[in-house]
């Protein structure tokens, strides 16, 4: 090797370790990809064909229930024992049907879901949870699970929003007068507690008899305190509308949430997984990012403009390619010759925009301490050392740094509230009117799933 290679191979691994990011900024490599899809088949496994159940004459079969299992435990990351996913089948089985009664509603009403949508939430869940462009089609594929699995399941998420922004009509309009009177409520909330938070929430169909759900949701906290991205499994279990955004809530305060709710989140600490909380309708699992007193906390908000370098192939920091050498020699020109925003996303663009040369606003106090220790110091229009991945090397640069009220909401944020909780109501009357009018058959082999 050159003098030249072996000084950029010792660059690369002293720079992977320095190195960190955000969701947001640059994807970390995903854990136990080779593990994960055998977890599944059971030891003795019914034919895919077989009909496990028709709703209003449409049949749900083995193989949908096999597909939804494997693009869980793919979800997950972890290997999953056969054991716990048949525990997990009878409520993937109520779920599927679910998803047939509410798609059955959206053709019935000619709502059509367009391919970039559904390709728009599928970025919005990678770059959730720290992955690059195309990772969970990549890793779909790589490991069996058909991509019309996830698509469908996204359609019927979109769809199902659609209907029920139809269903709202004109009580979907936020109007000024209640903007308002939300900013009065929130007024005289001042000095009381607020919780940044995502929720799962797993319906009951009988409240005499939850022991199924409940040993549904004890599994899936299970799995979450493992390690499961909790915005991954949020999007495929809970039925909740926040579904289709990972699971976040935003920030909601006490009198949003349901007290059972309320009393746990309050005692809570930042990233911990709840127990199973019963509320009406169901079990909800919260895990809480943030705590904050309405109306008074200050931050530092941070306009950010990034450049990522990828890689062909994951990183050997000992031996690195010779594709990842001149990716950190480029990298570490630009640094000399990068001067302003503009010129950083242009760059970005240039390199096929891997990763968003715009990755929103960041909040400082929030960001990992590695990465606050990168942007704290460093001065606008000016790039950041590379910080280098498994899959590229990203480059940051601060435009714009604001001293903030974060816990002030806009008018826009409180409309968004607003509507998200008239969206959450209607749905679950929705669902409910579904359910009473449909004529659903069990088959032999799904009833089993329930005892």
């Amino acid at each position: 090797m050159s003098k030249t290679h072996c000084t950029a191979s010792k660059a690369l691994a002293a720079l992977l370790a320095l190195s960190a990011v955000t969701p947001a900024m640059a994807s970390v490599q995903h854990k136990a990809d080779a593990k994960t899809a055998t977890a599944v088949k059971p030891a003795a496994k019914p034919p895919e064909d077989q009909i496990l159940a028709v709703i209003n004459g449409q049949v749900l079969t083995q193989r949908d229930v096999d597909n939804r299992a494997k693009l869980f435990v793919l979800s997950t990351g972890l290997p999953i024992s056969p054991e716990i996913m048949s525990r997990m089948r009878g409520q993937i089985i109520h779920q599927l049907i679910d998803e047939r009664l509410k798609t059955q509603e959206i053709l019935k009403r000619h709502i059509n879901v367009e391919p970039d949508q559904i390709a728009g939430a599928i970025t919005n869940i990678e770059q959730r949870n720290g992955m690059p462009k195309n990772a969970l089609r990549d890793r779909l594929a790589t490991d069996g699970v058909s991509l019309t699995t996830l698509i469908d399941q996204i359609r019927v998420q979109i769809g199902w929003m659609q209907v029920l922004r139809e269903k709202l009509g004109e009580e979907g309009r936020i109007t000024a007068t209640q903007i308002s009177q939300r900013e009065q409520a929130l007024q005289a909330e001042q000095g009381r507690a607020q919780y940044f938070m995502s929720e799962i929430f797993v319906p009951v169909a009988d409240p005499r008899h939850d022991e199924a759900e409940l040993a549904f949701t004890k599994t899936i906290i299970s799995q979450l305190r493992e390690g499961a991205p909790f915005p991954i499994v949020a999007a495929q279990f809970s039925q909740a509308q926040s579904a289709l955004d990972g699971g976040s809530m935003g920030w909601v305060q006490e009198d949003n949430l349901d007290p059972q709710v309320v009393n746990i989140v309050r005692q809570m600490p930042i990233g911990a997984i709840s127990n199973p909380i019963q509320v009406a309708g169901g079990f909800v699992i919260a895990t809480v990012q943030s705590k904050r007193v309405v109306g008074k906390q200050m931050g530092t908000v941070l306009d950010l403009r990034q450049a990522f370098f990828p890689f062909d192939t994951p990183l050997n920091p000992q031996n690195p390619t010779e594709q990842q050498r001149t990716a950190l020699q480029k990298a570490t020109a630009a640094v000399q010759t990068i001067h302003s925003c503009p010129e950083m996303e242009a760059l970005n663009k240039s390199l096929g925009e891997k990763r968003p040369g715009n990755p929103g606003s960041q909040v400082m106090e929030r960001l990992m301490p590695q990465m606050k220790a990168v942007l704290e110091s460093l001065p606008p229009n000016k790039v950041s050392r590379p910080l280098v991945s498994m899959d590229g090397i990203a480059l940051l640069m601060v435009c714009d740094r604001q001293q903030k009220n974060l816990a002030q909401q806009s008018p826009s944020e409180i409309a968004d509230q607003l509507m998200n909780e008239r969206v959450e109501q209607a749905s679950r009357q929705l669902q409910r009117d579904l359910q009473r009018r449909a004529i659903i058959e069990m088959r032999p082999a799904a009833k089993m799933a329930f005892n």
